[in-house]
């Protein structure tokens, strides 16, 4: 968590505070201070306006202005240097990519808050025929607003994808085209409609984040803050999993029961663990913290903290030095990389650990 705090006060000290003046034809008066010119700043606010309508040139007739009811300000996180840097982004790419400016516009320079701002990417994700987008982003924005535990831990992700995931550009694109962001967004909410009573509700959201984004995740699962789902495909968590802060996954990781036994049967994942790609984890057993599943791997027993298993079943075959693999995403089990990371086969993997 030190690591994700640590980028988001990063943030504070170079954040940009930005202006935009679209009001829906109202006229806007601002405070003046001593020694400031009135005719300077009128002209200033005129040519702002003038370049907001060539960028935006559905939009900023009023279209979409924000809305600043009680419930979105409340909702709103003051000094938040993630939104900032993400509308920031957005305002770039709209001036440089101009095709996509009433798109930008719409996702995210019309909203006054990250909340409102995702819950509109993910309502327009997941509509059809009967879950209307506007019904859709009433329910995450009503969630997403009132829980404060959602509202950090949906920056928190935002910084992951951010920086662990080296194809993703900027916030702004993950924000607005990762899968694996918008999947674990809307379990976020779908936990807490199911925690609320809401649970057809919730099970509704969780069949339309398989059918559109290809991810399983049960509702009642317990996910911490500050995780990364990368590529998000193929991904299935159960019922009783539980997983910790600062977890990475990858692609087409199964968290899944053993049998057909119910009540507690799916795997606990301690904080800061890193789980390749094609993992299966089976049954109610913990992967402790720091740990490391490689690739492909089948894992039916305990893994011990700071450890790395591999194999169909997995053994450990290492112990990582490293705190928080997670971040680093480090994947490679070469010589070099137990040289450098982990301890060798005159350690502590001698089989005596094996699982």
């Amino acid at each position: 968590m030190a690591a994700c705090l640590g980028s988001l006060s990063e943030m504070r000290s170079i954040r940009t505070v930005l202006e935009e003046v679209v009001d829906e034809g109202k006229q806007i008066t601002r405070p003046e201070s001593p020694g400031s010119n009135p005719t300077s700043t009128s002209t200033s606010m005129t040519v702002m306006r003038h370049k907001v309508e060539r960028i935006f040139p559905v939009y900023a007739r009023g279209g979409l202005s924000p809305r600043s009811d009680p419930v979105a300000n409340s909702g709103s996180v003051v000094g938040d240097s993630i939104w900032d840097a993400v509308r920031i982004e957005a305002k770039f790419e709209a001036e440089n990519e101009p095709i996509l400016s009433s798109f930008l516009y719409a996702s995210i320079l019309s909203h006054d808050c990250l909340e409102r701002a995702l819950g509109f990417i993910i309502a327009n994700r997941l509509q059809n025929n009967t879950l209307l987008e506007t019904q859709l982003m009433d329910i995450f924005c009503d969630v997403m607003l009132q829980n404060r535990g959602i509202q950090r831990a949906l920056r928190l992700d935002l910084q992951a994808f951010k920086d662990r995931d080296p194809s993703c550009l900027s916030y702004c694109s993950a924000l607005l085209y990762l899968k694996g962001y918008h999947s674990l967004q809307t379990h976020r909410v779908a936990h807490a409609l199911w925690n609320q009573g809401r649970k057809v509700l919730a099970l509704a959201l969780q069949s339309r984040v398989s059918e559109v984004f290809g991810v399983d995740i049960h509702p009642a699962a317990k996910i911490g803050e500050g995780i990364l789902l990368d590529h998000g495909t193929g991904l299935v968590i159960g019922e009783t999993a539980v997983i910790g802060d600062r977890v990475s996954l990858m692609q087409g990781v199964t968290l899944g029961g053993s049998g057909k036994e119910t009540g507690d049967r799916h795997p606990k994942v301690g904080q800061g663990v890193l789980i390749g790609a094609s993992v299966i984890v089976l049954g109610n057993i913990k992967i402790g913290d720091g740990a490391m599943i490689a690739s492909g791997s089948l894992v039916l027993k305990d893994v011990p903290q700071h450890s790395m298993a591999a194999g169909i079943p997995a053994k450990v075959i290492g112990y990582v030095e490293e705190q928080v693999p997670s971040l680093t995403m480090k994947h490679d089990a070469s010589k070099d990389f137990f040289e450098h990371v982990a301890i060798g086969s005159d350690g502590r993997s001698n089989g005596e650990y094996s699982i």
